[in-house]
């Protein structure tokens, strides 16, 4: 089985990226659709945008906004759907999500990579 990695939407395509899954759910800025290559943007498992909008990028916020995110993916009736298509792209190739947040340590992306991880393995 392949494994997820995780890249933001700016930098450059690589044939090592696999399937390539936009996990925001409003589109980069400054980003022309024609020009971003993805081949799935599934909103639905993304977080809800009071959730996006409380956590705001703050670190000091994080720890309150996972909790909420982790509770969010739990009750999601998109969730199971989200995970089998994932198993089934991991089957032949690597899986990247792309992402447009700034910071590659403290963003949904970590928590959903986590999440869907452990989903896997059950």
């Amino acid at each position: 089985m392949h494994t997820i990695k995780l890249k933001r939407v700016y930098e450059s395509v690589e044939k090592t990226d696999g399937y390539r899954i936009l996990v925001d759910r409003l589109w980069p800025r400054g980003v022309k659709k024609e020009e971003l290559l993805y081949d799935w943007w599934p909103k639905d498992i993304t977080p809800s945008p009071d959730s996006r909008k409380a956590f705001a990028h703050q670190a000091e916020n994080f720890a309150a906004f996972e909790m909420a995110y982790r509770a969010e993916l739990e009750a999601n009736d998109f969730s199971t759907e989200f995970v089998d298509h994932i198993r089934k792209e991991l089957e032949s190739q690597t899986v990247t999500f792309i992402y447009a947040a700034k910071d590659p340590k403290i963003n949904h992306v970590v928590l959903l990579k986590e999440w869907t991880e452990t989903q896997l393995k059950k």
